[in-house]
């Protein structure tokens, strides 16, 4: 006769009893199948939990080259706003000098974008370049002779120096091409030599600003962050006049000037150019 169960005999050590244990067939059966089962549940969640690791890691890259892509995407824009400043104040200059010398030429219909507009200014530039500018002694360049900046723009404390510095906005590494002098908002910025102003208004980070030409020495002084412009494009200014007044608009953490000395149009240190401070100026005023 066969028997649905299996026997299991249990013997005591010491004293040699005999237990003897019944269990089922089908109970062996449910054993199996849960083994059976709990290996299968095993092998899934091992494979999910490799597939969710795989997904995390791709995308942890997704978001490395979307942080990137962000940066590179920030720097192009920054760079294309610098460019259309620079385009626009490259035409405004062009036209202020032709203005100023009295050179006029016919203009010539140009129909396009940027490009065509850079290509336009250019092209003024050019003429403006190989034209001959009158040596009259009544024009405004003849009239300069303090050309060469050599005071201080604004009383203050020296801030952040000409070169190499970590862009307080960026927190990385950038060229900072002039000088800030710390002052309180509304002190009075004076130029730092004779010159022919030729830009003067919003100028991109630098916010509020004047730029000044000065003649025959091919410097040219940059007055940035200013709260107030009293200046105006085409304007003949002499050494220590009042050109504005310091503040912090534009690309700025605080209340200060950026000074600029340029020449040829390449930034040099302004520090040479600041003098030694003796009062308020250099025996100018600095009132309005």
């Amino acid at each position: 006769m066969n028997k649905n169960y299996f026997i299991v005999v249990l013997a005591h050590p010491i004293h040699g009893r005999i237990k003897r244990l019944h269990i089922p067939h089908y109970f062996l059966h449910v054993a199996v199948a849960l083994l059976a089962l709990g290996g299968i549940v095993a092998v899934g969640f091992t494979s999910s939990y490799a597939r969710m690791l795989g997904k995390v890691s791709e995308f942890n890259q997704i978001r490395s080259e979307k942080a990137a892509l962000q940066k590179q995407y920030d720097q192009l824009q920054e760079e294309a706003l610098d460019r259309g400043d620079k385009l626009a104040s490259l035409g405004a200059l062009a036209s202020e000098v032709s203005i100023a010398f009295g050179i006029r030429r016919e203009s010539a219909e140009v129909v396009g974008g940027e490009n065509a507009l850079l290509a336009s200014s250019l092209n003024q530039f050019d003429y403006l370049q190989s034209a001959q500018l009158p040596s009259n002694g009544s024009m405004a360049l003849n009239r300069l002779t303090n050309t060469t900046p050599s005071i201080w723009p604004i009383e203050g404390r020296l801030g952040d120096s000409f070169g190499n510095r970590v862009d307080p906005f960026r927190g990385e590494g950038a060229f900072h091409a002039g000088v800030d002098i710390r002052a309180d908002k509304g002190t009075a910025v004076v130029a730092t030599a004779d010159g022919i102003v030729n830009k003067a208004g919003w100028l991109g980070s630098l916010g509020k600003a004047v730029v000044i030409s000065h003649g025959n020495s091919q410097l040219t002084t940059r007055y940035g962050h200013m709260t107030e412009v009293f200046a105006r494009p085409g304007q003949v200014v002499r050494r220590g006049e009042v050109i504005g007044r310091a503040g912090s608009t534009g690309r700025s953490t605080g209340n200060h000037l950026h000074y600029e000395v340029v020449y040829r149009g390449t930034p040099v240190n302004p520090y040479k150019y600041l003098g030694k401070r003796s009062g308020p100026s250099t025996g100018l005023s600095l009132a309005d």
